[in-house]
């Protein structure tokens, strides 16, 4: 089978960097495989993603030894453009490459380019909307939309134009569990309906380990990838879903890679099934802040309707929901950017629409949804000394906060040269610096590993047994469950659930994590609940 991919001795140094990002890359993704890439944050997986269709090194700059070879063209000879009709290319902010006004016009535009016949565009357009169940987003602005939608347009525009190889970097990192899901499966059908080449990188693991055909694992420090069977690369492999960390706690081999396989071999274990939940609720302080009949809308479509809240110091509250149920907005009018149609909103005492800027600043922290928008230096370790400066800390608190995150991120970096979750933990960082009595948290561990977000969890769960309250918008089921206390979920701008995470998460087949459905009905929610319950046991 010829590769629609290949790398052959391959390195490539960044402008100025001390080391390669990538290093002895020699290796070929054959057609019709859906190619799982994984890696701990920034060790280079998009890096090596955009040296497939010659974004890297025509696009960045830097040095690029070795040749890459896609779809039997050598991209040192052609440039993205001239790719373009063989590679879709899906970046992790899809919102920073939308070119027209509309989801209809912006499926199409690639399209356009590419010479595409109008009677044969207009029909792909249709057949794209129907495949990601977009249609009543048709004619919507871009600019309307969450997150979230923003990311399936980006994914229909790449499907619409029908490349031999897709590249998707990150693809349901700001999807809801079902959303993502539909996504996944759209995917599915083009590899194996269509023998739609796909290489996938993705930190949620848990998602879509169990579709990928191989493996390619991108060790960072410019150490060489292996590329191999699924199971095989993930048994040894730093990052890891839970099924596969359950696997290495219980000695399977193979590793398990669905809940289904996994549930299959669990049945023997002992674990007590009526056993309590595991965690011990943190005790909470007094409310932080409050909502009372909260409604809002973005100009005719209403976002938040008749929401009530309390959030009280001393604990972590995981908001969940569906794409555009109001999260982001319920967000927005806590930190004070957002007035209300109609409610009250209240925190430690006081509205904060009505004040200064700066007096909300001290005690409302906000990650929004882009945490880049909160970094404006030119250089990490001047952002982190004007953090130190701004909160009144002593020098190297905000650059420690980071390095704990996230290890090794080099002052001299420009912040916007750094990879997605390098990002998201240095505005993490910078805010954690000033440690806000509320602390409101939009997606906040989008493109972080599994350690930087078990290393994240524990900062929040620091903070808040410092008296603090931290309210996280997240679609990782899997953060929920370490980190959270009480789960509250919108649908539609109103909240439908709000109770302690063991019970909202275990009674949610959309939400819960995958230990929850290995071992339903006990209420063990992670693989330190099941390392728990086995040990105290006697197994």
């Amino acid at each position: 089978m010829n590769p629609v991919v290949h790398w052959e001795s391959v390195s490539f140094h960044y402008p100025g960097a001390t080391r390669p990002t990538l290093s002895t890359v020699d290796m070929a993704v054959p057609e019709g495989e859906l190619c799982l890439v994984i890696g701990s944050t920034g060790s280079g997986k998009s890096t090596l993603l955009r040296t497939v269709n010659g974004s890297v090194p025509h696009a960045t700059g830097g040095t690029l030894r070795g040749r890459v070879r896609t779809a039997g063209r050598d991209t040192a000879a052609h440039r993205p453009r001239d790719l373009a009709d063989v590679v879709g290319v899906v970046p992790q902010q899809p919102a920073d490459a939308f070119v027209a006004d509309t989801v209809e016009e912006e499926i199409a535009y690639g399209m356009e380019c590419l010479g595409v016949a109008p009677e044969v565009m207009r029909r792909r357009v249709e057949e794209t909307l129907d495949l990601l169940g977009m249609a009543e987003l048709r004619a919507r602005p871009l600019t309307a939309l969450s997150a979230g939608q923003q990311q399936r347009v980006a994914l229909a525009a790449a499907f619409a134009a029908q490349p031999a190889l897709l590249v998707l970097d990150e693809p349901t990192s700001a999807l809801d569990p079902p959303a993502a899901e539909e996504v996944l499966g759209a995917v599915q059908r083009l590899v194996h309906d269509l023998g739609t080449t796909v290489l996938l990188a993705e930190h949620r693991l848990e998602r879509v380990a169990q579709y990928a055909d191989s493996a390619l694992l991108v060790p960072g420090a410019g150490r060489p990838p292996t590329l191999g069977a699924t199971a095989d690369v993930l048994a040894e492999a730093p990052v890891a879903p839970p099924v596969v960390e359950l696997s290495r706690l219980l000695d399977w081999n193979p590793v398990a890679l669905s809940v289904r396989d996994a549930r299959r071999r669990a049945a023997r274990l002992p674990v007590p099934v009526s056993a309590p939940p595991l965690a011990t609720a943190r005790e909470r302080g007094d409310v932080v802040a409050s909502a009372r009949g909260l409604t809002a809308r973005h100009g005719p479509v209403p976002a938040l309707r008749g929401v009530d809240l309390d959030l009280h110091a001393g604990e972590v509250v995981a908001l969940m929901g569906r794409n555009g149920a109001g999260k982001s907005t319920l967000l927005s009018c806590l930190a004070g950017l957002h007035r209300p149609r109609s409610g009250r909103v209240t925190v430690n005492g006081g509205d904060p629409a009505r004040q200064r800027r700066r007096d909300v600043a001290r005690s409302v922290g906000l990650v929004p949804a882009e945490p880049a928008d909160l970094l404006l230096a030119d250089r990490v370790d001047r952002e982190c000394a004007a953090a130190d400066r701004e909160a009144g800390v002593p020098a190297g608190r905000t650059a420690a906060l980071l390095a704990e995150l996230v290890p090794d991120v080099p002052g001299a970096a420009h912040p916007r040269d750094l990879s997605c979750g390098q990002r998201l933990a240095m505005a993490l960082a910078v805010l954690l610096a000033r440690a806000p009595r509320l602390l409101l948290l939009d997606e906040p561990t989008r493109g972080l590993d599994y350690p930087a977000k078990h290393r994240a969890a524990g900062v929040l769960r620091r903070l808040a047994a410092a008296d603090r309250c931290v309210l996280l918008v997240t679609h990782d089921v899997e953060l929920a469950a370490q980190v959270a206390d009480r789960v509250v979920v919108l649908a539609e701008g109103e909240v439908i659930t709000d109770a302690p995470a063991a019970a909202a998460l275990s009674a949610s087949p959309a939400f819960a994590p995958q230990v929850a459905k290995v071992f339903a009905p006990a209420p063990l929610l992670t693989v330190d609940d099941v390392r728990r319950s086995l040990l105290g046991g006697g197994a």
